[in-house]
């Protein structure tokens, strides 16, 4: 994420929300940021585990930026792949960006075989409630104008939050 430099000089803001880890995340969150501190990370905890989608909540409120882009920890998804994720905002093509495991040209983690079976099933299911046409509704990558995602009222707090 450090190396990742952002097309039209958009700058970074790198926020990030620990809810309830005691595995050490805390630690190593707070030694990186001693390491790079002109990444300017901001850096919040949640008063106990609240849930992903209560951690994303709080990433959103604390965002002072244009843009949005909800990243895990888990580096699942490679932050080189920003940029894919803002062309078609800054082309004006869209507001809100999904990614995608299932396209593009990038590797990418190797799923189960049932888990993208049912992926599958439950991204045709909710393309079919939402009238969408969706590849991956359990995404992580979601890039979404600030002003919007401020403007939705949010009520997932665990990990439900991903499909919507």
């Amino acid at each position: 994420m450090r190396d990742v430099r952002l097309e039209h000089d958009i700058a970074k803001e790198v926020i990030i929300v620990n809810d309830g880890s005691r595995d050490g995340t805390v630690a190593a969150v707070q030694t990186y940021m001693a390491a790079n501190p002109s990444l300017g990370i901001r850096f919040f905890e949640q008063p106990q585990n609240m849930g992903k989608g209560a951690a994303i909540h709080r990433g959103i409120r604390e965002a002072t930026g244009e843009y949005l882009i909800v990243q895990d920890a888990d580096l699942e998804y490679d932050p080189r792949e920003y940029n894919d994720l803002l062309r078609p905002v800054m082309d004006g093509f869209a507001d809100v960006v999904f990614g995608s495991r299932f396209m593009g040209h990038h590797p990418h983690r190797i799923l189960f075989f049932w888990h993208s079976i049912g992926n599958k099933f439950l991204t045709n299911l909710s393309n079919a409630f939402n009238n969408l046409n969706l590849t991956d509704m359990e995404t992580c990558y979601k890039l979404i104008r600030s002003d919007i995602a401020k403007a939705l009222l949010l009520k997932e707090k665990r990990f439900g939050f991903e499909p919507r």
